[in-house]
């Protein structure tokens, strides 16, 4: 058997080598390391595969979100309201910023930001939404962009774990995630679904004078050399990192189908566990696909979360590593605990779900390279030390 990684980016190389080199080599040969022809070209495919109006690519998903917000001209003092269970990017620039993070729980089922939490929490203070769309399964879209149309509120989508995943609203439309609310960003870090060699991010809009304005920020506020218009920051895509993501953007929707294959694989070997709770597909609270059905689109298992529900989750990480098998606890401390995020606010009991996810989730390796053999040893591993 293979050694088993939790994210397999030298076994993906192999598969897409002749292309990814090719791109470099491009870019080696022209000397065009800042804004070079891969980059537009990047950015267009990228366009046109999420069937959006602009993709401002940037360096990194911290500065993607960093700057959506700039761009949407938030002030000092704004509310902005977010997940409590999420990597702390998200709430870090908003803080940096100046702006107020309001950090609210987290729906049990699908560990994306919880509707009624979210209503609670707007104040005449809120400005704006970020809902993130964890793990790869994106956030109850429709009732989200009610309450912002219903309060006058901005969406940013936090997309970095999502890229690829469809939304079906209530009315049976389809749209690319990151694509909905007034923004979507993202992350191109190497283990993203999406994932460039280095850093990269980029930003998603179909409004035209946001995206003019966001074309400014990324660039020292420049549209012209040396014309500084708006506040900026220097946040670019660098040209060899482009041209890895344009020869892998190609691959995207079989990568995806390759995750959920495995999730498949996963779902059915522990279905019948009480001790362990599967990841769902849920969408929306109208569509469910909890068994992963076959046309399912809406997860794209950037991560495969369990939860331990009889108390032994560090146990059972602790024997995976033992048994040669990779994993992760994504996340153990809620933001509204970590030291630089605390505020009196916040109250233990507004925070049940997040409180106990943080006790039982561990992340099993998820990639494109997974094979019958690597998920089996996985799961029977897991099944007798549960059992």
């Amino acid at each position: 058997m293979k050694k088993i990684q939790m994210v397999d980016l030298q076994g993906q190389y192999q598969q897409i080598k002749e292309t990814v080199n090719t791109s470099i080599e491009e870019v080696l040969n022209s000397s065009a390391y800042i804004n070079g022809p891969l980059v537009h070209e990047f950015q267009a495919d990228l366009e046109k595969y999420l069937d959006v109006k602009h993709v401002i690519p940037c360096a990194n998903g911290t500065d993607a979100l960093q700057i959506a917000m700039m761009g949407l001209g938030l002030e000092q003092g704004d509310e902005v309201i977010t997940a409590d269970f999420t990597f702390a990017a998200t709430v870090e620039v908003i803080a940096l910023l100046k702006l107020t993070p309001v950090l609210v729980d987290v729906d049990a089922k699908t560990f994306n930001i919880d509707i009624d939490a979210l209503k609670k929490a707007i104040t005449p203070k809120t400005k704006a939404i970020v809902p993130v769309h964890l793990f790869g399964q994106v956030a109850n879209m429709d009732a989200v962009m009610e309450i912002a149309k219903e309060h006058n509120l901005f969406v940013i989508e936090d997309n970095a774990q999502a890229i690829g995943a469809n939304y079906t609203f209530k009315d049976g439309r389809k749209q690319k995630a990151g694509t909905i609310g007034n923004l979507g960003t993202t992350s191109f870090f190497p283990s993203k679904n999406l994932g460039c060699y280095g850093d990269g991010g980029a930003i998603f809009t179909n409004d035209d004078a946001l995206a003019h304005t966001i074309r400014g920020i990324v660039n020292h506020g420049m549209y012209r050399r040396y014309y500084h218009d708006v506040v900026g920051v220097n946040s670019r895509l660098d040209s060899i990192q482009a041209g890895v993501l344009k020869a892998k953007l190609p691959h995207l929707d079989s990568y995806c189908n390759a995750r959920r294959n495995a999730a498949r694989f996963y779902n059915s070997a522990f279905a019948n566990n009480t001790n362990i709770i599967t990841p769902t597909a849920k969408s929306n609270n109208n569509s469910s696909c909890g068994e992963i059905c076959d046309t399912c689109d809406c997860h794209v298992f950037h991560q495969y979360t369990l939860q331990i529900t009889n108390g032994k989750r560090d146990d059972l990480h602790q024997h995976l590593l033992e048994k040669g098998i990779p994993n992760a606890i994504y996340y153990p401390v809620a933001l509204h605990s970590q030291k630089a995020y605390q505020d009196d606010r916040y109250n233990e009991e507004d925070f049940p779900v997040t409180n106990e996810l943080i006790k039982t989730v561990i992340s099993l390796p998820m990639h494109t390279e997974l094979d019958d053999e690597q998920l089996k040893f996985i799961t029977q591993t897991i099944l007798d030390f549960i059992n």
